[in-house]
């Protein structure tokens, strides 16, 4: 198992297939982009599978989540799916992506094994959406959602960051529309992850600003406490259910005393909470043709100095040197 000293165990691994994106966020990296890791630096096929197996017959995962970066960059993908779902025991496979590409994947990903998928949207309209994003890809991430719900993956979740002045005016259309099409729609509150270090605390838009927008149109229902278990998102059924909304709060409702989580970049370092300043080599350990053994010892001892918690709640918090698309979501 992975633990740590706070009684914590970790049984959902993110794992990152790659830093490179073909959308440039304002809120995540600059126009031009960053500068990406070279070939050799990144894991290569074998070696993730290696260590997905490791977590999940090893170390007690139970559920991968491929991040980037944008995975659906990543050559071999599919294979990557598949492989680790032949897996014993099969963990649940699913994606993040910002659904460019999804169109002509999700019925492959589906057929490999992946579960479900989680597509990042942050506004209805095409405008803001270049405004936001500098690519005009909007309909294509309309396209990708809807072949994802048609190829079976389930369930079909959106996420989206409010940006003040920007699109922050959008939550109550952005439900309906979820609702509308069967989507589950997550807000997720900005996070001090962009490569600027432009994030600023007293400009962000919060948990209760987007909570109070839905209500002007909606009754939101809190789900029991037992219900979200260790998941980021507090839930709440709109209009009595069925359908749900989720708000991840990483920022002003901090939600570490759950974590569950471990996180593996690219280059195969681990990271035990997304917003740690230190990482533990696996890669290394990797090529020196170290035993599963060791590896897992590695991972364990990475996992057990995990702290009680991010500090992202202090006044004094710094924020990580990698950006959010070096680390994974």
């Amino acid at each position: 198992m992975l633990l740590d000293t706070f009684g914590r165990q970790a049984t959902d691994l993110r794992v990152s297939l790659t830093d490179r994106c073909n959308l440039r966020c304002t809120y995540c990296m600059p126009e031009e982009g960053l500068q990406w890791l070279a070939k050799p630096e990144l894991l290569t096929d074998d070696e993730i599978v290696r260590l997905v197996r490791i977590a999940v017959t090893d170390l007690g995962v139970t559920d991968v989540r491929f991040t980037g970066g944008e995975p659906l960059l990543r050559p071999g993908l599919t294979g990557i799916v598949e492989r680790c779902a032949a897996l014993e025991p099969r963990p649940r496979l699913s994606l993040t992506t910002n659904g460019i590409g999804l169109e002509r994947t999700a019925a492959a990903l589906r057929a490999s094994g992946l579960d479900r998928v989680n597509v990042s949207l942050d506004t209805l309209s095409p405008e803001v959406f270049h405004r936001l994003t500098r690519r005009k890809r909007h309909a294509d991430v309309l396209r990708g959602l809807a072949a994802a719900r048609a190829s079976g993956l389930d369930p079909v979740k959106v996420n989206t960051v409010l940006m003040p002045g920007v699109n922050d005016t959008e939550a109550p259309d952005l439900l309906a529309w979820a609702v509308e099409n069967g989507y589950e729609l997550r807000f997720i509150e900005q996070m001090p992850l962009d490569a600027q270090h432009g994030w600023q605390r007293d400009g962000m838009i919060t948990a209760g600003d987007i909570l109070t927008s839905l209500r002007t149109r909606f009754s939101l229902t809190p789900e029991p406490d037992e219900a979200r278990g260790s998941a980021p998102a507090e839930r709440w059924l709109v209009n009595g259910g069925p359908h749900r909304v989720g708000v991840i709060a990483s920022v002003t409702r901090p939600f570490c005393r759950a974590c569950d989580r471990t996180r593996l970049t690219a280059d195969g370092q681990i990271r035990n909470c997304l917003f740690a300043r230190e990482e533990t080599d696996l890669r290394a350990l990797l090529r020196s043709d170290a035993s599963d053994e060791a590896i897992a010892t590695r991972w364990r001892e990475a996992m057990w100095g995990k702290k009680a918690g991010a500090g992202l709640d202090s006044e004094d918090f710094v924020q990580p040197e990698r950006p959010m698309s070096a680390i994974g979501g």
